[in-house]
């Protein structure tokens, strides 16, 4: 019996052994987890830290010196550029190592490898639209630069500097949680980075939409609800800005194209919120006589924060700002002579083209009146805990054929079925010496000089200098077209409709100390009608820029604190517009009392989106009502899939065409209104209000009705902020929106002395156990900002600095 009695115990402590160290789906193995000497218990840190620390690392050329200010913000000292980016990517490394990792991941379909198959559609999708492919080609332009190269692979070596001496008890704690262990770090890597960034910002398409839209209402409809300028338009490019060029002859129209728009053929949707702001004012409109630059990106906010601050200084740079963590240089930033910051500029770089395949075997293309071979990229997605899966895309010349049938798309409803994409980020390209350069500029020459690099995502640089000069450049490497081209998806066979070449960077639309004293771009259209190259026919709505043009045109004797009241400014233009037009719609004898009290505090609303205020969230409701019920009828069949008109398109009609036929309900026997939708909107918004928040007052705060959330890139649950209140919208220059919104806010003050102000929604560190993992949270919900350290020397003391860490290259 007792013979027995241990054969049992031995066997259940040897399932429970093995039961441990298995994992069961998502749940890591709890022994591996739970070990308090490897497990998630090493990875609580303590706020107080050590002051002094000295490493030795392979691969260094000479000794550099790390100075961390009281957010840990690392200051790297050099004496070589290698050295620099070595310590850029071991730094950055120590703070982000997984974030780099699932970033890459992602970008290059191989999620699945660590969380199993409900990950593999979006590695099939990102293998299948090329984001490999034009990684390797944008890796082959940048190791063909000798100062891009070296940036990349010291970057590279500093990050796996790291790697290699992180034990296990140190790993991040996500990777603990999906059971996985770091990999070295390869220079394509950087590549990815950028290429995520692009389609975050320029890989969305509607052109599925646009082409069902066209082919159920025609051209004429199509282009009176869909016009190639928005409405109250405030380009970029202030109107009448002369353009001092010759342009290019712009390629004529294809026949296919121009029979499409006859109705004779028919050959990850974008998202309001992902913009951006940024401005820069002369030193005339400054109490300082200096210009000011301020710039806040609108990004999807998370954790880690998708920036990372640092200071780099070496022979010949000496520059602050944020860096994209997996890529080294800093992307938006300042020296003690220039500053520079981005937004998106909403390029059409991404054309779909229809293709004709000789058979089912698919070997076959027709263009330009012959058949073409096509070539077959094999991609392998390893898939955890099961057999790997081999997709095998089809190229053509215009690119992949992102999915070759209905069958195979599966959840990308948005994207066209047997078409092949042409893209501008399948192209090689260099745009890091963009950022080499801007690191180490001086003056207005030198920024045009290094925009001539750019290639993809095209954005808005924002210049300001010591020299006290301003400009913006929207710029990127734009494809010369014909109007509309890629408007609609493309006839695949007429090689008309190829891109026909490229605007030369010298023409982009650009602007140098204007008379009006500032520069701005909040993603609106880019320049008036005059313009001779078609860019694209869809920019984001006019609203914030026309906000921050009307302030700043207002604004004398700036100051950095004038700069940041506007970066949270809740103003709604869209209110102003439109809000009294509804108001006169309504028949106040026909409301019961939430509806009266409603209206009653709309007459009273500062037009403001605040987060305690009412009136944001009625206002907001009925607008949001008023626009679907206005186009729902006609629009909102799922399975036509259809383009929606514009919000500016609606305001357009709302204002000036009250008994247009898009007002009328088609599943109604009546004939509708501007005023009866209006009517029908406010009560249907209103009666939900008061089901979800009970009668009108402090439950309906905006930040009550629409909380905002910052989620860890992983979605796991505690490692995010939970919902809080905050005021802002979409179309406000404060773009809070759903999680969404101003990543990084960042005012440059330039002068003698230059100084910087930023501030972005978390902290340095990617580890939810460490104090700098939120420590900047509140001064963002704040709407403040931290004056930013700037040393301009080694040898510079500071009482914002709190330790100290010294790297010497390692004697084997």
């Amino acid at each position: 019996m007792k013979i027995l009695k241990a054969f049992i115990t031995t066997g259940l402590t040897a399932v429970l052994i093995w039961a441990l160290q298995t994992q069961f789906g998502p749940i890591p193995p709890l022994g591996k987890f739970l070990n308090p000497a490897t497990g998630f218990w090493q990875n609580a840190e303590n706020k107080r830290i050590i002051t002094q620390r000295e490493l030795k690392l392979p691969g260094l050329q000479d000794e550099v010196v790390i100075k961390y200010d009281e957010h840990r913000v690392p200051h790297i000292f050099a004496k070589n550029e290698h050295d620099l980016y070595y310590a850029q990517g071991y730094v950055t490394a120590t703070d982000r190592l997984w974030q780099m990792d699932i970033q890459t991941r992602s970008a290059s379909g191989r999620l699945a490898e660590v969380v199993g198959a409900k990950a593999l559609e979006t590695d099939r999708y990102h293998r299948r639209m090329g984001m490999v492919y034009g990684a390797e080609n944008s890796l082959r332009a940048m190791m063909k630069d000798s100062q891009t190269r070296l940036a990349v692979e010291a970057y590279t070596a500093g990050i796996n500097a790291y790697v290699h001496n992180l034990d296990v008890k140190d790993y991040p704690i996500e990777y603990k949680l999906l059971n996985y262990k770091p990999e070295e770090w390869k220079p394509i890597n950087c590549a990815f980075l950028l290429k995520l960034m692009s389609e975050t910002l320029s890989g969305g398409s509607d052109e599925l939409q646009m082409t069902n839209t066209l082919n159920k209402f025609g051209i004429a409809v199509t282009q009176d609800l869909f016009p190639d300028h928005n409405y109250q338009e405030d380009p970029i490019i202030p109107k009448g800005t002369p353009w001092n060029f010759k342009p290019l002859p712009v390629p004529p129209v294809s026949a296919s194209f121009k029979a499409q728009m006859a109705g004779m053929g028919k050959p990850a949707g974008k998202v309001e919120g992902i913009g951006s702001n940024n401005w820069a004012v002369a030193g005339n409109k400054t109490a300082s006589g200096y210009p000011i630059l301020a710039n806040d990106p609108h990004l999807r906010l998370s954790f880690p924060s998708l920036w990372y601050q640092i200071q780099l200084s070496a022979p010949g740079v000496n520059v602050y700002g944020v860096s994209l963590p997996g890529a080294p240089m800093i992307i938006i930033g300042y020296n003690d002579k220039i500053s520079w910051g981005v937004t998106n500029t909403d390029a059409d770089v991404l054309d779909w083209y229809q293709v004709k395949f000789k058979d089912a075997g698919k070997n076959q293309y027709w263009y330009n009146n012959q058949w073409n071979n096509v070539s077959r990229r094999t991609e392998v997605i390893t898939v955890r805990g099961e057999q790997p899966i081999t997709e095998k895309v089809i190229y053509t010349h215009y690119g992949p054929v992102v999915f070759e049938d209905s069958v195979s798309k599966k959840n990308h409803s948005n994207l066209p079925a047997g078409a092949a994409l042409r893209w501008i980020a399948h192209d090689g390209s260099n745009d890091l010496k963009t950022f080499y350069l801007l690191n180490r500029g001086k003056n207005y020459a030198e920024y045009r000089k290094a925009l001539t690099f750019y290639t993809a995502p095209a954005q808005n640089f924002v210049f300001a200098s010591l020299g006290k000069d301003i400009a913006i450049t929207p710029n990127g490497k734009f494809p010369l077209k014909f109007a509309d081209q890629g408007k609609f998806i493309l006839d695949g066979t007429d090689k008309a409709n190829d891109w026909q070449g490229w605007i030369p960077a010298e023409q982009n639309p650009t602007v140098k100390n204007p008379p009006r004293g500032f520069v701005s771009s909040a993603n609106q259209s880019l320049t008036d009608k005059t313009y001779p190259y078609y860019i694209n026919w869809q920019f984001g709505p006019y609203q914030r820029g026309t906000r921050i043009n009307t302030r700043l045109a207002a604004m004398d004797k700036i100051t950095v604190d004038s700069m940041r009241l506007l970066q949270t400014d809740n103003y709604s233009i869209t209110a102003q517009d439109i809000l009294p037009t509804l108001m006169a719609q309504i028949d106040s004898s026909k409301l019961d009392n939430n509806q009266l009290k409603a209206l009653d505090i709309l007459r009273q609303w500062d037009k403001r989106y605040d987060a305690t205020s009412v009136g944001a969230s009625i206002f907001d409701a009925w607008w949001r009502k008023v626009y679907t019920l206005t186009w729902k009828d006609e629009f909102g069949d799922d399975k036509a899939n259809l383009q929606w008109p514009s919000r500016d398109r609606t305001i357009k009609m709302l204002l000036t065409q009250p008994h247009a036929k898009w007002f009328d309900d088609a599943n109604t026997p009546g004939v509708e209104t501007a005023e009866d939708i209006v009517s029908a909107a406010f009560n249907q918004s209103v009666n939900e209000l008061s089901v979800k928040h009970g009668r009108p007052g402090p439950g309906w705060h905006w930040g009550k009705v629409r909380p905002t959330s910052i989620d860890h890139l992983a979605a796991l649950k505690g490692f995010g902020t939970g919902n809080f209140e905050s005021g802002g919208s979409s179309n406000l220059v404060n773009a809070i929106h759903e999680g969404a919104g101003p990543s990084w806010r960042m005012v440059v003050q330039m002068g003698p002395t230059v100084k910087g102000y930023g501030v972005f929604p978390g902290g340095e560190s990617g580890n939810p156990g460490s104090f700098y993992y939120t420590d900047m949270l509140q001064t963002w919900k704040d709407g403040q900002l931290n004056e930013l350290l700037y040393l301009r020397s080694v040898d510079e003391k500071s009482d914002r600095i709190k330790s100290v860490t010294l790297l010497k290259k390692s004697i084997k």
